[in-house]
């Protein structure tokens, strides 16, 4: 079995580890990629980082039909 992974695959499976779909051989091979890699161990920081601050963000959205309205008026503005 291959341990070792380019910074490429490395950061591949970082990000679906993100999403929750890397599988359990993807996480331990990219856990020791990242015990000798210390440019993928921030880009791994960085990474959760993100996850964290978006999961953590109480963002809220603009209905779709008045994003449609918006649009329409914006589009009125730029034809005057």
């Amino acid at each position: 079995m291959k341990f070792r992974i380019p910074c490429e695959e490395a950061n591949h499976i970082c990000d679906k580890t993100q999403y929750r779909d890397a599988s359990f051989w993807e996480k331990i091979k990219l856990n020791i990629h990242l015990v000798y890699c210390r440019a993928c161990r921030e880009y791994t920081a960085r990474n959760q980082k993100l996850t964290k601050t978006i999961h953590q963000a109480k963002v809220k959205t603009v209905k779709k039909i008045d994003k449609e309205v918006l649009k329409e008026q914006l589009r009125q503005e730029m034809n005057k």
